[in-house]
């Protein structure tokens, strides 16, 4: 709760310096509301805290819910209308485009960023990459305003990394993971980069892939792996239902052994590999 709580103060600011010093409101209606939905996400994770770890809100409670918290970029009609599709081209979406994709967008970011989550400093871990790219992503496209609330949430991820790297002295709950999606998926909606950010939540896309496997083999999976009595790690089913899951399998087969730290090490890389490539193609304009 304390990274949204820090990352909205520092939007404020943003806003406030501007104001103070320069004389005008910079970039008021989208900061506000990603501040604002920024932290009603939070509370909503924050209340399935509370109830308590696997008794917490259901999947169709949190769908149900996320999607009225996505209001604050429906009111000032975040976005554009146009969206490029692959095989497809240029499509306008009209009214469509605030009123459905803009929830099932921000409801998708939520959810997907909980599902690969477990592991000291993976969350933040991951945030704090996604963030540093998406960052890099707008100052490339002179969106000013983005690249700084990139900024802003990258300086609170890391004052929580500090507490939450192995081994953690915090822990992030829901509050951060549907926070975060949330916000990850406002600065993409406001941006207009949509593309972009879909392809730099590729990991994502495989988390649900094996989820969805599991669900398939009649396995709703858990990320952590099976501790062994020395302290390492061995893939907790027969089977991978989660990125954490094959990359516990192959620290065994490159290693030997795994561990919750290599782990996260290994995640974090394939994510960093992933923006480092995206970033290239930008840079090429191939993308």
């Amino acid at each position: 709760m304390w990274v949204s709580v820090g990352s909205s103060f520092g939007l404020m600011l943003l806003v406030a310096l501007y104001r103070y010093l320069e004389g005008f409101y910079y970039h008021l209606e989208a900061l506000f509301s990603l501040t604002v939905i920024l932290l009603l996400s939070s509370f909503l994770g924050f209340m399935d805290d509370l109830l308590g770890w696997k008794k917490g809100l259901k999947v169709w409670q949190r769908v149900a819910l996320m999607g009225p918290l996505a209001l604050p970029l429906v009111v000032i009609k975040a976005g554009t209308t146009k969206m490029e599709l692959p095989l497809v081209g240029v499509v306008d979406f009209g009214p469509l485009y605030p009123l459905l994709l803009v929830p099932i967008g921000v409801i998708g970011a939520s959810n997907a960023f909980n599902m690969l989550a477990g592991y000291n400093g993976l969350e933040a871990g991951m945030g704090f990459l996604l963030m540093a790219f998406v960052g890099a992503y707008a100052a490339l496209k002179n969106l000013d305003y983005i690249a700084y609330a990139s900024l802003i949430m990258m300086a609170s991820l890391l004052a929580f990394l500090v507490y939450n790297w192995y081994p953690a002295r915090a822990f992030p709950g829901n509050s951060l993971t549907y926070g975060f999606g949330a916000y990850y998926a406002g600065l993409v909606i406001l941006g207009n980069f949509e593309r972009f950010g879909v392809l730099l939540f590729g990991l994502y896309f495989v988390e649900l892939l094996l989820f969805v496997r599991g669900l398939l083999n009649g396995v709703y999976k858990e990320n952590f792996g099976k501790p062994r009595p020395d302290g390492t790690l061995e893939p907790p089913y027969e089977k991978s239902y989660s990125v954490t899951h094959l990359a516990i399998k192959v620290l065994i087969g490159v290693r030997g052994y795994a561990t919750e730290r290599a782990v996260v090490l290994l995640v974090l890389l394939l994510q960093l590999a992933l923006g480092v490539l995206l970033q290239a193609l930008v840079s090429m304009g191939k993308l």
